[in-house]
């Protein structure tokens, strides 16, 4: 159990930067990763090593190619002399080790399963705890830490950037919608809800565009998953949920006949409450959009000058549309930017983690990380865990338009989504949901 608390602690306060020390790499939370990492490596020396389980052997697939697909980008960066930020580069070169041993770590057996949710429990109610702190302290009722809770309008709690406050809350209620999900008490049920409030009420706070999206997509989504789940529960008779699912199914055609008239009222509807959900105008949003283009963009072109091989840990974008005359453009850029630091060196990122692994390690790189989440998604998705599938739908969305996989609260979600998958195969009665 303590062990557990440390990694909760530690998964929680990495998104939290404003807590490290000026100008230090380190904070609380990897503090608490390392003191975990440390505790968790003797445990399984003096058990002389962990067996070899199926999430265990789909992990280190994944890190040994990813090792290799960065050294060959790194090597192809000197062999073409790319200049690389020395220090971004080794804060990646530092990052990834980490990750790695973190969650090749929380899926050793045994009884990996029951710990990771143990965990989870413990993120989510933790998590709540502390965006409560932060939104206090964001209210002025709460006067603790000399740290700024607001980047201009939006929210950013105790973390630099209010992306990464809205990637922990989209984890922490996806995350709780699953514990609701499988929950076989009604008190635990009601706990996991009410630990999905503060997360949404935050997100939203952080005004994040891509927070929104997953907040209007994960809900059909889910509710998708479960009446694909209630439809093929039954086996020698017919529960009442399959009845209910399948009497739905059969009456969607009517509905949609039905309803036809009022359809192009509905999407008149969607857009007023899309635009009242986006922040800043709707130029401000397109500009927003042909920055994320540009970048992509540059993101494919460095790619493909590297040879599809990459070029190494660390951000490679050269942003000259940044640049006016020696200056930024404040009248033309979006509002609520977060400019990068202008240098000598490359040090911009394209925010989509894809693109960014394809300027790091390629084409190579770019098809590890799709066949680790496939993984993680066919292994929960066989195992009927709605809630989890959910959670990897709305990270997948997340990494379209952000950098994500530097972050330990991904790799907590993969390893989650490997471990429960694999318990439920091995236990086929698991697979029958409630």
């Amino acid at each position: 159990m303590p062990l557990d608390v440390l990694l909760s602690a530690g998964l929680l306060l990495s998104t939290a930067s404003q807590l490290r020390p000026e100008g230090a790499a380190v904070g609380p939370g990897e503090i608490c990763l390392a003191s975990w990492i440390f505790l968790m490596l003797c445990r399984e020396v003096r058990r002389l090593g962990p067996p070899v389980t199926r999430p265990f052997s789909i992990l280190l697939i994944f890190w040994l190619t990813f090792a290799v697909t960065q050294c060959l980008g790194t090597m192809m960066a000197f062999v073409i002399g790319d200049r690389h930020d020395s220090g971004l580069f080794l804060h990646d070169v530092l990052a990834y080790p980490l990750l790695a041993v973190v969650s090749c770590l929380g899926v050793v057996e045994p009884g990996a399963a029951l710990r990771l949710r143990r965990t989870a429990w413990l993120v989510v109610a933790l998590g709540s705890s502390l965006l409560a702190l932060q939104v206090g302290k964001a209210w002025g009722a709460i006067e603790i830490l000399p740290i700024e809770p607001w980047y201009w309008d939006r929210l950013r709690g105790w973390c630099r950037n209010p992306n990464q406050l809205a990637l922990l809350c989209t984890v922490l209620g996806l995350l709780s919608l699953h514990l609701a999900d499988t929950a076989t008490r009604l008190h635990e049920r009601i706990t996991a809800i009410a630990c999905a409030i503060l997360p949404i009420y935050v997100g939203r706070l952080t005004k994040s565009d891509t927070f929104a999206i997953i907040l209007v997509a994960s809900g059909p989504i889910f509710v998708a998953l479960k009446f694909r789940t209630w439809l093929f529960a039954f086996g020698q008779r017919l529960t009442f949920r399959s009845a209910a699912a399948w009497i739905i199914v059969l009456a969607i055609p009517l509905a949609v006949a039905a309803t036809a008239p009022v359809v192009n009222s509905i999407a008149i509807e969607a857009k007023d409450v899309a635009k009242e959900m986006a922040k800043g105008t709707g130029i401000q949003t397109e500009r927003t959009a042909s920055v994320r283009f540009t970048a992509w963009s540059e993101a494919i072109s460095r790619g493909i000058e590297s040879g599809m091989l990459g070029l190494g840990p660390g951000p490679h974008l050269a942003i000259p549309f940044l640049i006016v005359e020696g200056r930024r453009n404040a009248l033309d850029e979006p509002a609520n930017m977060d400019h990068p630091t202008l240098g000598a060196t490359p040090n911009f990122e394209a925010h989509n983690t894809l693109l960014d692994l394809f300027t790091q390690s390629g084409l190579m790189g770019i098809l590890s990380v799709i066949w680790l989440v496939t993984m993680a998604f066919l292994a929960t998705h066989q195992a009927r865990l709605d809630g989890l599938v959910t959670l990897l739908c709305g990270l997948t969305i997340f990494s379209t338009f952000h950098l994500i996989i530097r972050h330990p609260i991904f790799w907590f979600a993969i390893t989650l989504c490997l471990v429960a998958g694999d318990a439920a195969r091995r236990m086929p009665a698991a697979r029958v949901r409630r």
